[in-house]
């Protein structure tokens, strides 16, 4: 609270009335009274005018003083105001410099390995779509085989039969990759009158098909080698040695026969290795071939394992032609290196 200036004149007053009630006995002469008038009023004046100044000063002083709060509170004010520029300042020159680096360090790698993740889930995402494109054909299908009729099914196994695609072996007796016969031990080709043309009674050619269309893979009807009565032999010269596993046989079903039966097939036969012809034969095994099977594999009695780089096989019956008897293809299986032993288990 701002104190209550004092007025000089009262100041004044007071020593005029000091100066009137002073009790002193007027026994002084007139020269003394005038002297002390003259004394008392210069006395007044000095005593107003320091009054004046000390009031003035006093008000100086005051004004001074709001003067200075004003400016305190404004310095402060300010002083904030600077503060928070030179703040503001100092985080917008390094604090971009440290986000910088705090997202080099922290955040980039983990970015990165983001983006890596997302790019396998992309891709295995479209192998999942291409794996259940393929689903969805395969379950179309099934449900094709499932609609047909057991004609078509009987029709699409015979013709997978002739074509002998599920069986999955290499055949080493194949005529393409340099299989042959070995005429010197093979009986001779069966000619019927039939089976020859002539022109004036001169034979021209002879429709019979020669021994080596056994070994390629066009199985129809008529196209086999056929030699005379129920015995017959043929040795086929393979591309190479091979420890032999299997040989597999293939006659027409009944359904495509011409003459709708199948006593032409071969029936009783024996199969024989040879290194070359005319070697040492190696019995391989004795089999029965059963025309309603279409296609047989018979396993060889190869033990223990030797490669062979011929094959002889000695037919002795046939289910009832006696005229001739027909071979359409023959497969000899296995493989060019020894085949693994297996391990005995341990006893008990």
């Amino acid at each position: 609270m701002p104190r209550t200036a004092r007025n000089p004149g009262d100041q004044c007053s007071i020593h005029e009335d000091v100066a009137l009630r002073d009790p002193r006995p007027k026994t002084a002469s007139k020269s003394s009274q005038e002297n002390r008038m003259e004394d008392a009023t210069s006395h007044s004046w000095f005593t107003c005018l320091a009054c004046f100044l000390r009031t003035q000063a006093q008000q100086v002083l005051f004004n001074t003083c709001r003067c200075k709060m004003l400016c305190q509170k404004l310095m402060e004010k300010t002083g904030v105001l600077v503060l928070c520029a030179v703040g503001f300042w100092m985080c917008s020159m390094h604090l971009p410099s440290r986000v910088e680096v705090w997202q080099d360090d922290s955040i980039n790698s983990p970015l990165q390995s983001l983006r890596l993740y997302q790019e396998k889930v992309r891709h295995h995402t479209g192998e999942i779509q291409d794996l259940r494109g393929s689903m969805n054909q395969l379950i179309a299908k099934l449900r094709e085989m499932e609609a047909m009729s057991d004609e078509q099914k009987m029709a699409q196994k015979i013709m997978k039969m002739i074509q002998g695609d599920y069986i999955e072996k290499p055949d080493f007796a194949l005529k393409s990759i340099g299989a042959s016969i070995d005429f010197d031990h093979t009986s001779a080709t069966y000619n019927h009158e039939k089976a020859r043309s002539y022109w004036n009674w001169i034979r021209l050619w002879n429709y019979a098909q020669p021994p080596d269309v056994i070994l390629e893979p066009n199985v129809t009807p008529g196209n086999c080698w056929a030699f005379a009565g129920d015995r017959g032999q043929v040795t086929i010269r393979l591309a190479q040695k091979v420890y032999l596993s299997n040989l597999t046989l293939q006659h027409i079903p009944k359904t495509i026969s011409l003459s709708g039966s199948l006593d032409t097939a071969p029936k009783d036969f024996v199969v024989y290795g040879m290194e070359n012809p005319p070697s040492e034969e190696v019995f391989l095994g004795a089999f029965q071939f059963q025309p309603e099977n279409t296609i047989h594999i018979f396993s060889l009695q190869n033990e223990p394992p030797r490669a062979f780089g011929a094959v002889k096989v000695k037919i002795s019956s046939n289910w009832g032609n006696p005229r001739f008897t027909c071979l359409y293809r023959v497969r000899v299986h296995g493989s060019v290196t020894p085949p693994e032993e297996p391990h005995p288990q341990p006893l008990p």
